[in-house]
């Protein structure tokens, strides 16, 4: 496959960057599709495409001569309904009609376990039924339906259904954990931390990326799952961000009904940094099984939940200061944290 090109759509973002850097390190072109700029050292290195995957004309111009898609664009669930459902579902159709039409053979679709909803077992499988919380959630429903549409179309359509990925430059909602850890404060949860919260190192995942747009189309064109294998609890998981900053904190439980209530009103108020879908299942258990990954791709990942989550940490502390302060909506910047800034004092 050396030699090939692959379009990368977000590839501005976390996951974007990420795999453009595995791509090259596995000497292939590059094309990036990204509404923002690419402003990365490899800008010379790569053909960026500044453009909005709802513009059918810029995706058919990054669309030609391309071997392998991966499409990663996705407006997060910070942003309107509106802006999610028009790039989640109608990017992915102009993505896949672009891809039709130019002849590209396959395209990787990054999807989320978000799919699941708030089940009532564990672990979630492939086949499990489908119930998305929030437009987020739904979209992501919508834009899987339409891969699977495309795949009897002749379309090669792998999906990755991928848990909450960290890595080094992950920020966003994870920017709040890392700054109070640095600080030397405790840090709340919701409920008793008990729950087992299965996370993935964005490493693992651009691995698994990379298996099913270079295995036989056969054994790929399916959906999985992935997340890290080795997780262990909630609380002794993130505590491990607490004890790699040294300064003997802990994590601080909160009665997990009363503070989902109050976590409502806040985000109806516009002053919490957590969403729906963050809030309401971050005290239940939330794993897969990767078993037909594993199975059928042979992938297996290298990190658990405390590797990548520490893996971050060290990230972040050697980059504080070039972070700034500004806040916005991806997960290569900070997210505001609302009244939580104002709590931070007591912790």
């Amino acid at each position: 496959m050396t030699g090939r090109r692959f379009l990368v759509t977000g590839g501005s973002g976390f996951l974007g960057i990420n795999l453009v850097r595995f791509l090259l390190r596995h000497g292939h072109a590059v094309r990036s599709l990204d509404i923002a700029p690419f402003a990365y050292p490899e800008r010379d290195r790569i053909e960026a495409v500044q453009g909005d995957i709802r513009d059918r004309g810029a995706v058919d111009r990054a669309m030609a001569g391309v071997d392998v898609v991966f499409h990663c664009a996705a407006a997060l669930p910070l942003y309107g309904p509106d802006d999610i459902t028009s790039s989640i579902a109608g990017g992915t159709r102009a993505i896949l009609e672009s891809a039709v039409e130019h002849g590209v053979p396959r395209v990787v679709y990054i999807s989320s376990t978000a799919v699941y909803g708030i089940p009532d077992h564990h672990p979630l499988r492939e086949d499990d039924r489908l119930q998305g919380v929030g437009p987020y959630g739904k979209a992501k429903i919508q834009a899987e339906q339409l891969c699977r549409a495309f795949r009897d179309r002749g379309l090669c359509v792998p999906i990755l259904r991928a848990k909450t990925f960290v890595g080094p430059e992950r920020l966003g909602v994870f920017a709040i954990l890392y700054e109070w850890a640095s600080e030397g404060r405790n840090f709340p949860m919701i409920g008793s931390g008990a729950n087992r919260y299965q996370l993935l190192d964005v490493e693992d995942l651009c691995e698994a990326s990379y298996l099913c747009a270079t295995l036989d189309a056969t054994s790929v064109n399916h959906t999985f799952n992935v997340g890290a294998d080795q997780f262990t609890t909630f609380r002794e998981d993130f505590q491990a961000v607490l004890d790699c900053a040294g300064h003997g904190k802990r994590m601080i439980a909160f009665p997990a009904r009363p503070t989902i209530w109050v976590l409502r009103l806040l985000e109806a108020l516009g002053a919490s940094p957590l969403y729906q879908w963050v809030y309401e299942t971050a005290f239940t258990d939330s794993y897969v099984s990767t078993d037909r990954i594993r199975d059928t791709l042979g992938f297996g990942p290298k990190y658990s939940n405390k590797d990548a989550l520490v893996r971050n940490y060290r990230w972040y502390v050697e980059h504080r200061d070039d972070i700034g302060t500004g806040t916005g909506v991806s997960h290569r910047v900070p997210w505001k944290q609302g009244v939580l800034r104002l709590a931070k004092a007591l912790f």
